[in-house]
């Protein structure tokens, strides 16, 4: 049997049982205890005899560094901190076999929560080339091959001793390089969850300007993959194609909608209200809504000649296509900018903004800041979401290791066309930007234009576990996909 050290840290009597059950096990070797300052964990004559102590914070580059050069056995355990974890029979055995048979360079498995003594299942999904978000969720517990982080070492020269947050980032980044990253889809342990927020509530935390710092490191990490794979790309950008044809107004405000009786007049008359020195339309797509929006759409059209009330034929249209039917669609305008069925533009003066940016590049999609709010438009934490991160430098590549690229999103239409969107309702905007990305330069807006309204009726207010699963796996799909590309072309 293949020998296992485990490193942990041991931060109070919830992790007493861990500990325990780690050093009954007999595959287990070694204990590595790491805290940010040492504390007495009063171990046991047994504990101690296994045990060594490392003085760092778990994540950073020293601890990291510190346990690959340290380690003597096949496999290192990682228990992440911060929750409470219960080991399931045999799981460690479980485990290593999995390794021992796949050589694996990482493996991880599902497990179960347990709330108010209740469990329920936790499944995760596989990891892929593009899955190189730093918040991939490999679970609390990860094996690593010795032998493959040995080859890292050799290959990269270890893990850089100054980073504070991004040591186990940078490790498995480089190990999915030399080997497979493995998902064992059995439930081998349950742990009792320290972050119950809804996902509504999670989805903003990379922007949060008190993690800019963690954010540069990360960035820093991922471009750094990027470039050992041959992904990255430079600053040097295609220039914006002239158009092909005369288009029947210089700007279209492009407004998908379902059943959203609640917000499509404020929204369809945010857009009829702004005041521009050019000629510009509102089109609205409104895919085959059951409750009031047709009948306030039809009026409004009634009034205002510049809403354009489309009903696709189609009835399978996800968001993706309902945009490709208002920017296929003869009504189009040269520029093509979002408004959300549920949000606001922050004055009247948002469209003019925007093509003023478009055209000052001139650049083939221009994504602005917007400021979250309630139902009511009071501000709401994180409050504005400006995509700070964002450098014309690099935005390109860090734009494959976060979640979004920000709203207002508004795009050159004779571009756009190129490429259209995915008909899906998710990660379809992330999609597009991606792909121009990788031939044109994006412009930014910094300044908050836009009002994103967070309640209850917000597609992504409170995902279900296996619904959130299947967004992160389709966006970690583009992002493999879109790796795979810039490798291609990097090679011509």
């Amino acid at each position: 049997m293949p020998t296992l050290t485990a490193a942990l840290v041991h931060q109070s009597d919830a992790s007493r049982p861990l500990v325990e059950s780690v050093v009954a096990s007999p595959v287990v070797s070694e204990l590595v205890f790491i805290n940010r300052e040492h504390i007495d964990l009063k171990l046991n004559p047994r504990e101690m005899r296994k045990s060594q102590f490392v003085e760092s914070d778990f994540f950073s580059g020293p601890a990291i560094g510190h346990l690959l050069e340290a380690v003597k056995t096949d496999y290192l355990l990682l228990v992440l901190p911060g929750e409470r974890i219960k080991p399931g029979g045999r799981a460690l055995e479980r485990m290593l076999q999995a390794a021992d048979d796949s050589g694996a360079g990482i493996v991880y498995s599902d497990f179960k929560d347990e709330v108010d003594g209740e469990l329920s299942d936790h499944p995760l999904i596989d990891c892929q080339a593009g899955s190189i978000r730093d918040n991939f969720d490999f679970g609390p517990l990860i094996l690593v091959s010795m032998q493959a982080a040995g080859a890292v070492s050799r290959n990269y020269g270890g893990i850089d001793q100054k980073l504070k947050w991004a040591g186990l980032y940078d490790l498995r980044l480089k190990l999915s390089i030399e080997a497979s990253l493995l998902r064992i889809p059995e439930p081998l342990y349950s742990r009792a969850p320290i972050d119950h927020r809804a996902s509504g509530a999670r989805q903003f935390d990379y922007v949060d300007p008190r993690k800019r710092d963690y954010q540069r490191e990360m960035e820093e990490a991922a471009s750094n993959h990027l470039k050992r794979i041959g992904a990255y790309l430079y600053p040097q950008f295609k220039s914006v194609p002239p158009p092909e044809q005369r288009f029947p107004m210089r700007a279209s405000i492009i407004i998908p909608v379902r059943n959203r009786e609640r917000t499509i007049r404020e929204a369809a008359m945010s857009a009829l209200s702004q005041k521009t020195p050019f000629e510009f339309n509102v089109i609205v797509v409104d895919n085959h809504s059951t409750d009031r929006t047709t009948g306030i759409l039809a009026e409004l059209a009634s009034q205002h000649a510049r809403l354009v009330h489309l009903k696709p034929a189609r009835t399978d249209l996800g968001i993706g296509g309902c945009w490709n039917e208002a920017i296929y669609s003869e009504e189009c305008g040269e520029y093509a900018v979002q408004l959300d069925s549920d949000d606001l533009y922050s004055d009247e003066h948002t469209l003019e903004k925007i093509v003023a940016k478009l055209e000052q590049g001139p650049y083939a999609m221009v994504i602005g800041s917007y400021t979250i709010v309630d139902f009511q438009l009071n501000e709401i934490p994180p409050g504005l979401i400006d995509h700070r991160e964002w450098t014309r430098a690099n935005g390109r590549n860090n734009a494959l290791r976060i979640n979004g690229l920000g709203a207002p999103r508004a795009f050159y239409v004779p571009v756009l066309r190129r490429f259209g969107f995915p008909n899906t309702s998710y990660g379809e905007d992330y999609a597009t930007a991606l792909r121009i990305s990788r031939e044109y330069e994006i412009g930014r807006i910094e300044e908050s234009i836009y009002f994103a309204r967070r309640w209850e009726g917000n597609s992504d207010a409170a995902l279900p576990l296996a619904t959130a699963n299947r967004y992160d796996f389709y966006k970690d799909h583009l992002r493999t996909v879109e790796i795979h590309a810039r490798q291609r072309m990097n090679q011509t």
